[in-house]
């Protein structure tokens, strides 16, 4: 068997920049097993699958792994592979908007995909919208040592750590400057422990401001249990954010943004776009948008 294959850097402008994504189409014949041997493979954070819809009302159906599992919907191979298949059904070189459809395990996942002076950006809808779990948290200080950091570093402006779901599960925790974010190294003898009771590989730490004025804030995202030191773009937890912001920010009803960074400690800057829509003080969509430019393409076989 030969399966088609292609690579693209996701929520970057330029090559060797956000984070890589395998993208391996016509994936229709593989089981469960071929496909996590081939994401292990690969060796990125995330590696999508692309079948025939279940419907044909929708572009396709794609299941997303791990090196070590799968996960039932994630940011960045959602816009990557999205970017792709627009691409690949429009001439070369032209100008358009389209919509792609994705049947993803936690759900239908509509995108909507603009080219446009070269760049192609794509904003997607979360499937599930964002909440809150409710389960004991650890303190600021056992929080702070399994961040490498002193118990002063956690929190700012009434941003306190949290857990959120909405497909996969993050812990969020706010650290109190730009400072903190770069001395923050997750302590492998404390977090897996941490992460079994919190019931997610991820904890994702950011800050206000950037690198660039109109950024919101900075962050960096762990996922060591997961065999990924540090994710350079991680759209999933990004739209979790959305609730992170909800309460901390406590915003008002009507539509909001944000424009963050991550992946600049580790040398490969992304840039995310984040949107929430609250009605009555609860959140009723989320959106991420972001580039992705192509990279390799090939085939393997089995």
């Amino acid at each position: 068997m030969t399966l088609r294959f292609h690579t693209l850097d996701v929520f970057t402008r330029k090559r060797f920049g956000g984070n890589p994504l395998a993208v391996v189409l016509d994936a229709d014949p593989l089981t469960d097993e071929q496909m996590q041997t081939i994401a292990r493979e690969f060796n990125l954070s995330e590696t999508i699958f692309v079948m025939k819809p279940a419907d044909s009302a929708n572009t396709a159906r794609v299941r997303i792994f791990f090196p070590t599992g799968e996960i039932p919907f994630a940011g960045h191979p959602t816009v990557g592979c999205a970017i792709l298949l627009a691409q690949m059904s429009q001439p070369a070189a032209v100008d358009f908007e389209t919509d792609i459809r994705l049947e993803e395990v936690a759900g239908l996942v509509p995108v909507q995909v603009r080219h446009a002076d070269g760049i192609t950006r794509a904003i997607f809808t979360a499937p599930i919208v964002p909440f809150a779990v409710n389960v004991p948290l650890p303190s600021v200080e056992e929080v702070a040592r399994m961040l490498s950091l002193h118990p002063t570093d956690i929190g700012f402006d009434g941003h306190v750590h949290r857990l959120h779901q909405g497909g996969p599960r993050c812990f969020h925790v706010p650290l109190a400057s730009r400072s903190a974010l770069a001395r923050s190294r997750v302590n492998d003898s404390i977090w897996p422990a941490m992460a079994d009771g919190l019931g997610t590989d991820q904890v994702y730490v950011y800050t206000r401001g950037g690198e660039h004025a109109g950024t919101s804030f900075r962050a960096r995202m762990y996922a060591p249990t997961a065999l990924t030191p540090e994710d350079p773009a991680t759209g999933s937890a990004t739209a979790l954010l959305a609730a992170q912001l909800l309460v901390a920010d406590c915003l008002a009803d009507g539509s909001h943004s944000w424009d963050i960074e991550q992946g600049y400690e580790m040398g490969r800057p992304s840039d995310l776009h984040l949107e929430a829509d609250v009605r009555a003080g609860r959140l009723t969509a989320v959106r991420v948008a972001g580039e992705a430019v192509p990279m390799m393409e090939g085939t393997l076989s089995l």
